[in-house]
């Protein structure tokens, strides 16, 4: 741990202009990143007094290395430039608002030719609506009741394609759960129009819909057409079915997004109603782990900046009120904000009375079930991995904590397709986004360990690239005519550069024993690596290797750091067999066309369409390859000359009588 007296700014270097600042740890990584309206007073509350910290924040301190600042015009340039470097550099202790759990969205994909409804989680896509969150259950059950008054497209591309190929519309298809555009039942363009109407009552326009089918039904009526009308009545069944599933809490036209949270001393627990037009569309919650003595305020102004800031609405729209437990840090600058995300004004209010402060305390009651909840599942979790981190340091008498561990796994079948995986561990869970996998070739796929000494190198050569251009950056930015220790103007508008994930574990564990070992040992020796502590775990008898030893460490079979290393191992195991399978399955599958130089995979689908197979395009002549869509002359000249060439470096085995063992002329 570094001492912050060791990189303290002097005082009169610091400005007092509002501004943002960043903590880096030796390798240069951004750990924390925040804002303040006097840099100067801000910066000194970390530095005057270490020992009074907060426990976060005291290690947060001793973890950096340097801490610097930028200088902004404004408090709301600030706040925006806060945000992007929180969504850039991610850094781990920075207040980060996590789902208690994972919500699925109804999702309706009009970016595509052909919309297709699907319940969907994860990260949000470009040309998609999405309204919700809802319950798994209630997702479902409202999706196949709509589909039924607007039978858009549900079936995923293959099964479309399938359908298409054939002329045969799937089951859906066949019971009126979809308008069957695959087999040309319905154009393009009022699929589209459907996929319209569909967005259009899950974004509140329910009684619109539901008027207009009964005004068809009275119609029918009129007409003596009652089966049209018994269909029509279904129909409005089903929507008033879906219409009313959700309870009216407020007027008709409130349009709303309502907060409150639950705190202790650690952590914070969110939820939030999705209020549109009147009716709660969704639920959603949050808990997050305190960092800094951060104020209700505080965290209510970094929940709005993240919520917004990362999803750019919730329903495919911010609402023009959000409704806060207590009034937001910066409530002013923050409304202007969210008002530029949405295109209008958007009110930040604390509900005092009435239906929405009533509505408020339900949200509240929800927020301290849920921080209950997850101290009850996360305690047992956070005891173990505490426990495990510690057994394995003292094991292996390493004199670093083990915030970091990599783990390596080489995977092939009799020397062919070889690669290897890389997963990480911080804080003694799985960090997917630095997962890594390599391709092994040449004299380096010999054996398993060339293997893990190429991947050891390859990896942190990296790391040793990195490193360089951080130290020559900050050798530029020293030289600048005026550059003060530390500081830097910048616009809000600013990109902050790219993160790496090239910083180096504090363990790497190999799958495998002495050999495989002392092999990525032999690589971070090369390299000029000494502080990065390597061990290996063996299958046969679960025994532990350090690097030149004779004998393994043989950790209890109950230990948590056992078990810690057994799950790291699996899961390199895991993400290294997935990767080989793939690149296996894809060299099963590798066609005599593909050597062709200039043959692109649209031109040997042209190929192999014009001639059904291969045979026939090594058999056919210049002037007959021309004749294929998007073969020119030239191409045509150089697909006959590749096959010429290849048959003369072919072989030719004799025939041999195998009576009299004599070669037979051909």
């Amino acid at each position: 741990m570094a001492n912050p007296a060791s990189y303290r700014p002097k005082t009169g270097e610091i400005p007092t202009n509002p501004g943002v600042y960043r903590f880096r740890d030796p390798h240069g990584r951004v750990i924390y990143v925040g804002k303040a309206k006097s840099l100067r007073s801000r910066l000194n509350s970390y530095f005057a007094n270490p020992a009074g910290l907060l426990p976060k924040t005291y290690a947060m301190v001793h973890a950096a290395s340097s801490v610097e600042w930028t200088v902004v015009g404004s408090e709301l340039e600030s706040l925006q430039l806060e945000y992007t470097w929180i969504k850039e550099f991610k850094p781990r202790f920075n207040v980060v608002f996590r789902d208690d759990k994972t919500y699925p969205y109804l999702a309706v994909t009009m970016s595509e030719k052909y919309p297709r409804v699907q319940v969907m989680r994860g990260d949000k896509r470009k040309g998609t609506r999405y309204f919700g969150p809802y319950t798994a259950g209630a997702i479902r059950e409202t999706m196949d009741t709509l589909l039924r008054v607007f039978p858009v497209r549900s079936c995923s591309a293959g099964v479309f394609k399938r359908a298409e190929a054939s002329g045969r519309p799937c089951l859906l298809g066949y019971i009126d759960k979809c308008s069957a555009p695959c087999v040309g039942r319905i154009s393009p363009e009022d699929h589209r129009a459907l996929a319209d109407d569909f967005c259009a009552f899950m974004g509140g326009e329910a009684k619109r819909f539901i008027n207009k089918l009964e005004k068809q039904m009275g119609d029918a009526v009129a007409k003596l057409d009652y089966e049209h009308a018994a269909r029509l009545r279904d129909d409005i069944t089903a929507l008033r079915k879906v219409f009313e599933r959700n309870a009216v809490v407020l007027s008709e036209d409130t349009d709303a997004d309502v907060f409150a949270l639950h705190e202790d001393e650690l952590e914070a627990a969110v939820q939030v109603f999705h209020v549109r037009g009147g009716r709660i569309r969704g639920q959603r919650g949050w808990v997050v782990e305190k960092v800094e003595d951060f104020t209700t305020p505080d965290l209510v102004e970094h929940l709005l900046q993240q919520v917004y800031g990362e999803d750019g609405d919730t329903h495919g729209r911010l609402p023009r009120e959000v409704l806060v437990p207590v009034a937001p840090s910066n409530q002013e600058d923050l409304a202007n904000w969210l008002g530029g995300i949405r295109g209008a004004k958007v009110d930040i209010r604390v509900p005092q009375r009435g239906d929405k402060a009533a509505l408020m305390s339900t949200v509240r009651e929800n927020a301290e079930h849920a921080l209950k909840l997850h101290k009850t599942r996360r305690a047992g979790d956070i005891t173990v991995r505490s426990q495990a981190l510690q057994e394995l340091q003292e094991a292996l008498d390493l004199p670093v904590p083990l915030l970091r561990i990599e783990c390596f796994d080489v995977s092939h079948v009799q020397g062919t397709n070889v690669v290897a995986s890389m997963v990480v561990v911080e804080d003694g869970l799985p960090k997917k986004s630095d997962y890594r996998k390599f391709s092994i070739t040449g004299p380096a796929a010999a054996d398993d360990t060339a293997a893990m000494h190429d991947v050891l190198t390859r990896r942190f050569r990296h790391y040793l690239q990195d490193k360089s251009a951080q130290v020559d950056e900050s050798v530029l930015e020293a030289d600048g005519p005026e550059a003060a220790p530390g500081a830097e103007v910048l616009d809000s508008t600013t990109p902050a550069p790219k993160a790496k994930f090239a910083y180096p574990p504090n363990l790497v564990v190999v799958d495998g024993g002495q050999p495989q070992v002392n092999a990525a040992a032999r690589a971070l020796k090369d390299l000029g690596i000494d502080d990065v502590y390597v061990v290996g775990l063996a299958k046969r008898l679960e025994e532990v290797w350090l690097p030149d030893s004779d004998f393994p460490v043989i950790l209890p079979r109950t230990s948590q750091g056992l078990y810690l290393l057994q799950r790291i191992r699996d899961e390199a195991h895991r993400f290294a067999i997935t990767f080989h399978r793939q690149k296996r399955g894809k060299a099963m599958t590798v066609s005599a066309l593909d050597a062709v130089p200039g043959l692109g995979a649209s031109k040997r689908k042209a190929l192999l369409a014009h001639f059904g197979s291969v045979k026939g395009v090594k058999a056919a002549t210049v002037e007959e390859l021309a004749e294929a869509k998007g073969i020119g002359p030239a191409l045509a000249g150089a697909i006959v000359n590749h096959f010429a060439a290849e048959g003369a470096e072919a072989v030719t085995v004799p025939a041999i009588n195998m009576t009299t063992g004599e070669i037979i002329e051909t």
